[in-house]
């Protein structure tokens, strides 16, 4: 492992016209080879459950208030004994640098200059100790977690949180909801291979053969067995100090346990529809989850953010932040690190926009109160909410 640190190529323009999230698909997909972008931008099947996360957060509607005293509003929250600047995160995604030659590096820079949080993947391109260098030079800086999945080689676990640790990450991410690939059609169709150069820079060693006997399921009798349990939440909660959050476990009946196992908080997601296909949107998911953990345990929510007024829905149904997914990978393949760093500037706005709009001084006023209903409020309440 080098400790050279790298650099960003030199700082790109940003196309005109960009105003919004959503301008920066056509501009990313341009850049970047029709077999990346099928990985990168693709879902699981027929895409049903990726198409319905974007749909479901536009279906919802907003009951604003006027007339309030919005002086000296702001946008900051607490989450694991930090505080926020914005309720705002980039999601952990693998191979950046198919999207762009300074990959998860130029994401990092942006997202500690915009007081952002990430998560980053354990599929990077890029080695975690640069990442984290990233934001410990940015005071300001939101939090920076390291997303995991389970390999079944616990001396290999044990050394990467030691080096999870030893580079300044302050939470471990757990993705719980894909013990297999799902069946992305479209990645298939492209015949999407990572090109040579591109890596899981920080994941080493060599994974266990499977040693399948004659008429044994690669899948049920290889892979599964391999699988994390939650004999695995303990385990790794035994073996690092880092809060544990797991990311995918959607089932109130596997929230609940969550809880009960002592994590940290946990992340509604299904994968931005790129596992298992007809999953309900994360937007459906999101207030079933809060009802079953309570009000206290930290939840976030990925999957089809585009918008300020998304930000915003998403805390009235009870999350504590969200992730914000393919639209920054768009943005990373526009225009590198300043790509990203609009985007998130520009969710930041229209998120205090909507605030303002709604009569939300503050992320304590924002609740189920703020969403349209024919029927009588009920559901999660935030504290100090109206």
């Amino acid at each position: 492992m080098s400790d050279a640190k790298p650099n960003l190529s030199p700082l790109q323009d940003i196309p005109a016209g960009i105003a919004n999230l959503a301008d920066f698909e056509a501009h990313g997909q341009a850049a970047v080879a029709p077999e990346h972008w099928a990985y990168l931008n693709g879902g699981a099947g027929d895409e049903i459950t990726l198409r319905a996360n974007r749909s479901a957060w536009d279906a919802i509607q907003l009951q604003p208030r006027v007339l309030r005293d919005l002086a000296g509003g702001h946008t900051r929250s607490e989450l694991l004994g930090r505080t926020l600047a914005h309720p705002i995160l980039l999601a952990p995604i693998a191979y950046q640098r198919l999207a762009h030659a300074d990959g998860e590096l130029a994401s990092a820079y942006a997202a500690a200059a915009q007081q952002a949080g990430m998560v980053l993947s354990a599929q990077s391109s890029i080695p975690m100790e640069a990442m984290a260098q990233a934001f410990h030079d940015e005071p300001s800086s939101g939090p920076l977690w390291f997303q995991l999945y389970w390999r079944d080689d616990r001396d290999f676990m044990l050394q990467l949180l030691r080096r999870v640790e030893a580079a300044g990450f302050q939470a471990l991410v757990l993705t719980v909801d894909a013990p297999v690939h799902g069946a992305r059609d479209r990645e298939r169709r492209a015949g999407f291979q990572l090109p040579a150069g591109i890596r899981a820079v920080n994941l080493g060693g060599i994974k266990k053969p499977l040693n399948l006997q004659p008429g044994q399921s690669e899948l049920f009798d290889g892979l599964m067995p391999r699988a994390a349990t939650w004999a695995e939440i303990d385990w790794l909660r035994t073996h690092s100090a880092l809060p544990l959050l797991l990311k995918g476990a959607n089932h109130p009946e596997d929230a609940r346990e969550a809880v009960a196992r002592g994590v940290a908080g946990l992340i509604v997601s299904n994968h931005g529809g790129r596992t298992l296909d007809t999953l309900p949107p994360t937007a459906a998911l999101l207030p079933r989850v809060r009802a079953a953990v309570g009000p206290e345990l930290p939840l976030l929510v990925d999957g089809g953010i585009r918008r300020g007024s998304d930000v915003l829905k998403a805390l009235a149904l009870g999350a504590d932040a969200v992730l914000l997914g393919r639209p920054y990978i768009h943005a990373l393949a526009t225009a590198g690190a300043l790509g990203v760093a609009r985007a998130l500037r520009l969710l930041r706005d229209e998120f205090e926009i909507a605030m303002a709009l709604c009569g939300c001084k503050t992320l304590a006023d924002i609740g189920p109160a703020q969403l349209w209903s024919d029927e009588s409020d009920a559901g999660f309440t935030r504290s100090g909410g109206p």
